[in-house]
């Protein structure tokens, strides 16, 4: 009879467990329009500058960007910053270079060819820096979550008290849409947290879907490309079934009147 108890208590307590996972599964990720999804999408070029400052002024400080370099903003496809601001964003930068002549490491300001200044000099040194928790590089980041863009986009603007019985420890703080609930990052973005040119409102909103926006493109910067070559092969593929059918229909219709 116990064994029955407590094969019963098993069975509800797993019952109930798997329930609390399939109920937090299904939180629905917030949703915005993206100007780059769809078979025409395209980067909208104000927004991926403004993501490129958001990361900048927020993000860069523990968040490294290690496969972009500073040439990558001023080429065609992603915020197409000019040469000059491109410059002008690589020389704010101090760059560690060496050995000189006297066999020592140098600092230098940055060049279009360098790679992003990492935040830290290594994972140790991150981790140290966030409470044991390492900071993910997001140079792919939108690619390499599930849910893409819309769980960034989602988990930037997901802070909120806990539910009353939940207790968090310290340095962890409630997402309502990070796997588990708890992330150890505080919240990032509050209204104003950046100063906009232009007359853009740099709310929270704005700012997660820009910076989401610039996220997109260093995870996959020739999308336009491929998008335009996928219109193309469509395009050749309906004239080509065209002309293929025609074709037959010719052949078919000689055979037709011999018969």
């Amino acid at each position: 009879m116990k064994n029955i108890f407590k094969i019963s208590y098993l069975t509800i307590l797993l019952l109930a467990t798997t329930h609390q996972v399939k109920a937090e599964e299904k939180v629905e990720l917030l949703k915005t329009d993206w100007s780059f999804k769809g078979l025409f999408g395209t980067f909208d070029r104000g927004s991926l500058q403004r993501g490129y400052q958001v990361y900048t002024e927020v993000c860069a400080s523990c968040h490294s960007m290690k496969y972009l370099s500073y040439r990558n903003l001023s080429e065609k496809g992603g915020p197409e910053f000019s040469i000059e601001q491109a410059k002008a964003i690589a020389a704010s930068f101090e760059v560690t270079d060496g050995p000189n002549e006297d066999g020592e490491m140098f600092q230098r300001p940055g060049k279009l060819s360098d790679k992003f200044v990492m935040p830290y000099g290594n994972v140790k040194e991150a981790q140290a820096a966030n409470g044991g928790a390492y900071p993910p590089d997001m140079s792919v980041l939108a690619k390499a979550r599930s849910g893409g863009v819309d769980y960034i986009y989602s988990v930037l603007l997901g802070y909120e008290d806990p539910p009353s019985g939940v207790t968090l420890d310290d340095g962890v703080y409630y997402n309502k849409y990070m796997y588990g609930n708890n992330i150890k990052m505080s919240q990032p973005l509050y209204d104003g947290s950046v100063e906009y040119s232009g007359g853009t409102e740099a709310t929270k909103e704005q700012m997660a879907k820009d910076v989401t926006t610039f996220l997109m493109w260093t995870a996959e910067p020739h999308l336009e490309a491929r998008h335009k070559m996928g219109f193309k092969a469509i395009l050749y593929l309906i004239i080509l079934t065209i002309l293929v059918y025609f074709s037959m229909k010719k052949i078919w219709s000689r055979i037709e009147s011999e018969v």
